[in-house]
């Protein structure tokens, strides 16, 4: 059985790290570099950073905080936002990225992750898809550019197009729910699962461990990505695997 796995995901903003809702509404949430050894300490089996500049949205924030991070963190590393071309990824990978984050750029070019998975491995492409629920007909629209530009293309035909090409994972974020410790979307994770055979890593709405035991229960999901869970109240993924192995669900435990 494949063991589980619990993703804290960390937004860059101005070398700062932030917690966002629905988004928007920044709050500054402290040190990259510090944050990181936590974690890395705290047995996280990943970390993802994703930058979320709007204006001018390069990967420089990322290459700072890796060359610093990389020091003090001992898990696979995952970066995205601002990475446009094949030249950003091999930068990134030779600063010790383990995988990159693509969205925005993917839509306007499918291939960039035929020709990345080719060059690194589709083991190393993440391809993260930003979703808000429309209200007037139930679907889920998509989203790129940080959640400010509507994209016009269906979910199960944009996953096609990722899995057709090499993606390796999906990672799956729900603007409605980002930040607002509601528990995960559920729906949405059983629409993604259900069109798609890739890993999954569900974010967005973790306020407590019973809402990723819901998550965990009630979907395939390979992984689960937190954010205001560790943020905001006295929770590592530690303690999250702790509780969630009494359930029954698979974890790696470093002793």
């Amino acid at each position: 059985m494949l063991k589980k796995r619990i993703i804290p995901v960390q937004l860059l903003l101005n070398n700062r790290l932030v917690k966002t809702k629905v988004f928007d509404n920044y709050i500054d949430v402290g040190n990259p570099i510090k944050s990181s050894k936590i974690y890395s300490d705290a047995d996280a089996d990943e970390l993802v950073f994703l930058n979320i500049e709007r204006e001018n949205s390069t990967i420089e924030p990322l290459l700072k905080v890796l060359e610093e991070v990389s020091k003090v963190c001992f898990m696979p590393l995952a970066l995205g936002g601002g990475v446009k071309t094949i030249d950003d990824m091999k930068c990134l990978f030779r600063n010790g990225a383990d995988k990159v984050v693509v969205n925005s750029s993917v839509y306007q070019n499918y291939s960039l992750i035929k020709e990345a998975s080719s060059l690194f491995g589709k083991q190393s492409i993440v391809v993260s898809i930003d979703t808000k629920k429309n209200l007037s007909n139930s679907k889920y629209d998509l989203y790129s550019a940080c959640g400010t530009k509507k994209e016009n293309i269906n979910l199960k035909e944009h996953i096609n197009f990722c899995e057709e090409n090499g993606a390796g994972e999906i990672l799956i974020n729900s603007i409605d729910q980002d930040g607002m410790m509601r528990g995960y979307d559920i729906d949405l994770i059983k629409q993604v699962a259900k069109n798609c055979s890739l890993p999954i890593i569900a974010c967005g709405g973790a306020g407590n461990f019973n809402h990723m035991k819901e998550a965990f229960q009630k979907t395939d999901i390979s992984a689960l990505a937190c954010g205001s869970l560790f943020n905001f109240g006295d929770n590592n993924p530690i303690r999250a695997k702790s509780f969630l192995q009494n359930y029954n669900l698979n974890f790696k435990i470093v002793k």
